[in-house]
């Protein structure tokens, strides 16, 4: 169980408030609230694989969405009860469900690639024959139809019947010359639900009617004439036989939804889920955060004594730290379960701590980590005791609230919990705290306790030099700026550097000089010695800085060098191809001559000697121009034991553009080239070859002369012709020009969009191209793709 306490301090709250930002659906918002970490090994790893499964989906952009779902379940709730649900709310549910039938299948389709979403989608129920109902009653506009019901329809007809009779009396009333002076104005107004016309105050009784109401000013009167009194009586009752059948046909729906209330429920749940565990890649992305590898207890052969524990973390960042965040690495190595973090104030002690603890409770939770790399183990328990605890209505101290907080954290700890203490032993007097804190290490070290703790004590630098199980670190301070640098040093414990800020900031020597002079020649030894090996770290570090930088450097040019010699390669296959390309063309000129000359010889009787000595020379020639090329100098254009998957970036030669394939069958896969979806022959994608990755990857892109210049290649039409609107002649004309431009500029098929309407544009259209001789076949779209409203055009062959 993980202690709600400490959830607070380590502000794993406020996490969840980021996290909640990239909800798009209420559910989902209260379940990322309701998030707690796991203590569970397997259910961290399926909740972290769940996550990770979401990021690939916005990595390749092909995540799903949930707009149009609503929060029913309390309706679908109170339906069982009884209670009718109004027509907005019934078009609620039925989109909610709609969109629970297209999640699950978006989800189906790439079950391979992302099996947990998927499992999760096709545990929903769309309610189709719900959906159903709804639509035949309630329109987009959330209003019962006229269609709903038969009587419905007669009552509304009739109140529309009655309306215009009311109106048109009315209208002869207030346009009769007589009346024209007792009105104030010449209009038709409503009062109580009646229809009344304006009459001055001064004619009251001029024309005979009941009086509704008056203007502030009490020089109007609102009247209903005695001759529409009746109408108007006509007209109220069938309005309040429509509300009666409209609330009749709701309360059928009702039943409906009741029936389905608990698939309903259950598909607002799954949807809250999936929008939730989006939700935490998306904020993984906008962390650029990776998925953790959760490791369990395993016990160190040996370390006996260790709890088998594992903490690893390179390049951590805190969430929650804006602007530049310096990373921090922290790894508890095999021998080591007890972390002593000294060093001076506002160096980074407690960041430090609170970064270790907040991401292993984000680890727990599911949740990506904004780390280079990241190894954690499952706690069962996380304790944290960090911060001023000082609580006046309690009146405890600072360290009475800190001491309260750790007896409660040993009685509840055990070897698989974290402990994270800041300042032990602060707060009082320092031999006495010096002394209660290293009692307290000694505790935890011998429950095998995993922990970390921050302090200014020195006699714990000892302590952990000593003693086995424990480590120093120290968090990094630049005397030159007088500026912490915020790096953790794992393995050398920290000074307070008080002497040294205190003379760069202009205190007088006399007194640094005495200050030094009180302290202990061993302390003083001590300093220097760390002195002089924080100075050997920088320098060691300094240099590993530029000896990387040098290898990069020497890396850059390798590449480039292999760039060039990618680029001297291709530009040989091409002068190849292309004098191949050439010799064929002059050796099908040669055939035809030859046959010519074959036919005169033939003709007039010519020796054979001379006419076979011909053809074994365009054998011969033939034979060389069919040699192939030299292939251990020429990189394969694509690899011959690639098979595609789904999930593979390929090349489309045709459209010279890059897609992920994500849907195959026998003999078609479909590839998302950006936010178009084309179905391709499996002979028609490949891989890219590497130097045309390396080349897509620099930034450049190749282009070679031919020696023989070919016509050039007409710009492309689109993809798609939309003759919505047209004429069907006109349309014919474009879609000519159209099929001609696709043709010659060697699209591979097209979409032509004509719309469904009465069908006529459509059956010209097809009729057209099933007999045009650039076309060889069409299909109709997919119903996701446009249906019967969209004709595919297949281009034929331009050999």
């Amino acid at each position: 169980m993980i202690n709600e306490k400490s959830l607070k301090t380590l502000e794993f709250d406020k996490i969840l408030a980021q996290i909640a930002e990239h909800t798009s659906f209420s559910a989902g918002r209260r379940l990322v609230y309701d998030l707690v970490p796991t203590t569970d090994l397997e259910e961290a790893r399926i909740w972290q694989r769940e996550t990770g499964e979401a990021f690939d989906m916005l990595q390749k952009e092909i995540a799903f969405s949930l707009g149009g779902a609503h929060d029913i379940r309390e309706e679908a709730i109170n339906a069982q009860r009884g209670v009718v649900i109004e027509a907005g709310i019934l078009l609620d549910i039925r989109y909610t469900l709609r969109r629970a039938g297209l999640l699950q299948r978006d989800l189906h389709r790439l079950r391979k690639e992302y099996p947990l979403l998927a499992e999760w989608a096709d545990e929903m129920d769309e309610c189709k024959s719900l959906q159903q109902d709804i639509a035949r009653s309630i329109d987009d506009s959330g209003d019962v139809k006229d269609s709903a019901s038969p009587r419905l329809a007669i009552i509304r007809r009739d109140l529309k019947q009655s309306f215009d009779r009311l109106q048109t009396k009315l209208n002869r009333i207030i346009t009769n010359k007589t009346n024209l002076q007792y009105l104030q104005d010449n209009v038709i107004t409503m009062r109580g639900g009646r229809y009344v016309i304006p009459l001055k105050a001064d004619f009251r009784g001029k024309i005979p009617g009941v009086i509704h109401d008056q203007s502030s000013s009490g020089a109007t009167i609102f009247i209903e004439p005695l001759a529409t009194v009746e109408l108007n009586n006509a007209w109220r009752e069938l309005q309040l036989e429509e509300d009666k059948e409209i609330r009749r046909i709701l309360a059928a729906l009702t039943d409906e939804v009741a029936k389905f209330s608990e698939d309903i429920v259950r598909a607002v749940e799954i949807m809250g889920y999936l929008d939730f565990t989006l939700a935490k890649a998306r904020y993984a992305q906008a962390m650029n955060a990776i998925q953790p590898r959760m490791r369990e207890f395993t016990p160190k052969k040996d370390v006996p004594d260790h709890p088998g524990s594992t903490i690893s973390l390179q390049g951590a960042r805190h969430p929650l730290l804006k602007g530049h965040v310096v990373p921090i690495d922290v790894t508890f190595d095999d021998a080591t379960w007890v972390l002593v973090i000294t060093g001076p104030n506002t160096g980074g002690k407690t960041v430090a701590l609170k970064t270790v603890g907040l991401m292993t409770l984000m680890a727990q939770a599911g949740l990506h980590v904004p780390a280079e790399k990241a190894e954690l183990s499952v706690f069962t328990g996380v304790y944290a005791d960090i911060g001023d605890e000082q609580s006046i209505e309690q009146s405890l101290s600072t360290f009475s609230s800190h001491m309260t907080n750790i007896i409660s954290i040993l009685r509840e700890c055990d070897s698989t919990s974290l402990v994270i203490l800041d300042e032990v032993g602060a707060g009082t007097d320092p031999a006495e705290g010096s002394a209660l804190a290293r009692a307290l290490l000694d505790k935890l070290l011998h429950k095998h306790v995993t922990t970390m703790v921050s302090t200014h004590h020195p006699e714990l630098k000892i302590y952990a030099v000593e003693t086995p199980g424990v480590r120093n670190a120290s968090v990094e301070f630049n005397l030159e700026t007088l500026a912490p640098t915020y790096r953790l040093i794992v393995g050398l414990p920290g000074r307070s550097n008080a002497l040294a800020i205190a003379s760069r900031l202009g205190l007088d020597d006399d007194i640094i000089d005495s200050a030094r002079g009180l302290v202990a020649t061993e302390d003083l030894v001590a300093d220097d010695l760390l002195d002089e090996i924080q100075r050997t770290r920088v320098e060691i570090s300094s240099k590993h800085d530029e000896t990387e930088a040098m290898r990069q450097e020497i890396q850059d040019l390798r590449d480039d060098l292999q760039a060039r010699l990618d680029q001297i390669e291709d530009e040989r296959r091409d002068i190849i191809r292309t004098a191949r390309r050439n010799s064929e063309q002059e050796l099908e000129e040669f055939r035809k001559e030859l046959k010519r000359l074959q036919d005169d010889m033939r003709r007039k009787s010519m020796p054979i000697e001379q006419l076979e000595a011909l053809k074994a020379a365009a054998d011969k020639m033939t034979d060389w121009v069919g040699r192939p090329m030299d292939e251990e100098a020429v990189e394969p254009v694509q690899e011959t034991d690639w098979k595609p998957r789904l999930g593979d970036n390929v090349f489309l030669d045709t459209l010279n553009a890059e897609g992920t394939i994500v849907e195959m069958d026998e003999k078609e896969a479909l590839v998302q080239v950006g936010s178009l979806r084309v179905r391709a022959k499996y002979n028609d994608i490949r891989k890219r070859t590497r130097s045309e990755r390396r080349a897509a990857k620099r930034g450049h892109k190749r282009e070679y002369a031919p020696s023989d210049p070919l016509p050039p290649m007409p710009e492309s039409p689109g993809m798609e012709l939309d003759l919505r609107g047209e004429r069907v002649e006109t349309a014919l004309e474009k879609l000519d020009r159209y099929i001609d431009a696709a043709y010659l500029s060697g699209l591979p098929f097209g979409r032509i969009i004509h719309g469904k309407g009465t069908g006529k544009l459509r059956d010209a259209v097809r009729d057209y191209l099933q007999n045009h001789s650039l076309v060889s076949k069409i299909t109709s779209a997919d119903n996701n793709e446009g249906g019967a409203g969209v004709t595919i055009v297949h281009m034929a062959s331009l050999n």
